[in-house]
């Protein structure tokens, strides 16, 4: 693979297939199915995508979901392994580095990390450099519903601030953690948390956290 996301996008596939239409997932409400249907969408239905990120279009959206999670299970797979069509802006390689890295990395490990017997992938140091560019240029929005100031740490000490305010809380973690703390998978990510002890229950407990 020549690139973070084509790799990712075929991670997540074959873990989907793996795992079945009705596996759980991270994403509440979500069975591997729904997963499956909101990552073809987001790709191929622009028109209903928009759903995304506009409240008004949420209706649309549910509606061409369901059509999409009907359709056979191994059409989504294979529609997700084989990527959007040219017309689609996600078929350009930059945009699809830009926008698919993060969402293929996260949504693999919702699936990953919604069995009980789920163990850390090890990810080489390039690629979690790779998730630290992403999360550095996400951080604030990701973090803009936390309930406190929040830090975001490597171990090596680089930082970035997710959201001011006080109380601060100091999360530090790998990269690749980081972001599904960020992402709104507090209970899953291997991190850990410093500072008020009343300030870490709140943000762990925030649920406006991620995009």
């Amino acid at each position: 693979m020549s690139t973070y996301a084509k790799r990712e996008r075929l991670l997540l596939a074959d873990l989907l297939e793996t795992e079945g239409p009705d596996a759980p997932t991270l994403c509440e409400g979500w069975r591997a199915r729904d997963l499956a249907a909101h990552v073809v969408v987001r790709e191929r239905r622009p028109d209903a995508a928009g759903g995304l990120l506009i409240k008004q279009l949420g209706p649309r959206l549910e509606r061409v979901m369901a059509e999409f999670a009907d359709k056979p299970y191994e059409e989504l797979i294979q529609l997700i392994r084989t990527g959007p069509p040219r017309f689609s802006p996600f078929s350009l390689k930059q945009v699809d580095e830009a926008s698919n890295i993060v969402e293929f990395y996260v949504h693999t490990e919702d699936v990953r990390r919604a069995r009980p017997d789920w163990t850390p992938r090890e990810l080489d140091p390039v690629f979690q450099d790779t998730l630290w560019s992403r999360l550095e240029r996400t951080a604030r929005l990701a973090g803009r519903g936390a309930a406190t100031g929040l830090v975001l740490r490597r171990p090596d000490g680089q930082t970035a601030v997710a959201h001011r305010g006080t109380p601060v809380v100091t999360v530090t973690g790998e990269p690749s953690e980081l972001l599904l703390f960020v992402y709104g998978r507090q209970d899953v990510a291997d991190v850990e948390l410093e500072g008020d002890k009343d300030a870490i229950t709140k943000l762990h407990e925030s649920k406006q956290l991620g995009i």
